[in-house]
């Protein structure tokens, strides 16, 4: 699996939120350079409201605040979108684990 150098899109309808230019590749986490879209401040509270939550082990909140960016939210890989992610911005890097087919729910 090639992805560093790839470029992938996080987008809100038509709107760019951001995109992510793959430089490590720990499959299945990949890491990259995030630079800000348009659509950006718009999410960037949540993204950071989840960093908070996750750094202080709150999962319950967390999880609601994730689903909601997850649904609001379409990862792009440079093939297309992926049917579901766990993705984090912190700026200037994000990282993430996608799947092309839904996550099985435990």
């Amino acid at each position: 699996m090639a992805f560093t150098d790839e470029t992938w899109r996080l987008v809100h309808g038509e709107d760019l939120v951001g995109e992510i230019r793959i430089d490590d590749a720990d499959f299945p986490w990949l890491h990259g350079e995030f630079t800000p879209g348009p659509g950006w401040p718009g999410f960037a509270p949540r993204f950071a409201e989840c960093r908070e939550l996750a750094e202080a082990e709150e999962w319950d909140a967390w999880g609601r605040i994730h689903l909601t960016l997850e649904q609001e939210l379409t990862l792009h890989a440079p093939e297309g979108p992926m049917a579901e992610f766990l993705l984090h911005i912190e700026p200037p890097r994000a990282w993430f684990r996608f799947s092309e087919e839904p996550f099985e729910d435990d």
